[in-house]
């Protein structure tokens, strides 16, 4: 063996990996602030039209779903939103276990859709996934969910 493979550094797994997902883009983030401001449903046409734009972004879908309230449009919104975060989750190097903070803010679009589809799930009485949603959260980050994001219902 080579001097160089002799100090090359072993990699040993100190537990289970934590994965943060990248910021959305700045413009995104503005047109979320923008909206954030605006009334009913120029509110949700504005969150909407982020979407439309650019329908990968996890902060965005956060959004629309919050926008739309409750009910069945507010679960289906976060759904998707939940959906299209596990594919980002993957394409960042989760591989189905692991840690996403919330102390990310950059993993906050998730786990607001994540928690809203816990809660929407709660409401139209789907309590096997209201469930699953929950423990998931638990073990994405086992700190639980900040206050200012609300509770788990």
């Amino acid at each position: 063996m080579s001097d160089a493979q002799h100090s090359q550094p072993i990699g040993l797994s100190t537990g289970l990996p934590t994965t943060v997902l990248p910021e959305s883009p700045a413009e995104v983030r503005h047109r979320l602030e923008q909206a954030a401001h605006a009334a009913g449903s120029d509110q949700v046409e504005q969150v909407a039209s982020v979407v439309a734009d650019h329908p990968r972004n996890l902060d965005a879908w956060a959004a629309y779903a919050e926008a739309l309230g409750s009910g069945m449009s507010r679960y289906a919104a976060a759904r998707v939103g939940y959906h299209r975060g596990l594919d980002a989750l993957r394409a960042n190097g989760w591989r189905g276990s692991g840690y996403v903070p919330w102390s990310a803010p950059s993993n906050r679009g998730f786990l607001r859709c994540l928690l809203m589809l816990q809660n929407a799930a709660a409401a139209i009485g789907e309590s096997d996934e209201a469930e699953r949603c929950a423990l998931f959260l638990l073990q994405l980050d086992p700190s639980g969910v900040p206050t200012e994001f609300g509770s788990v219902v």
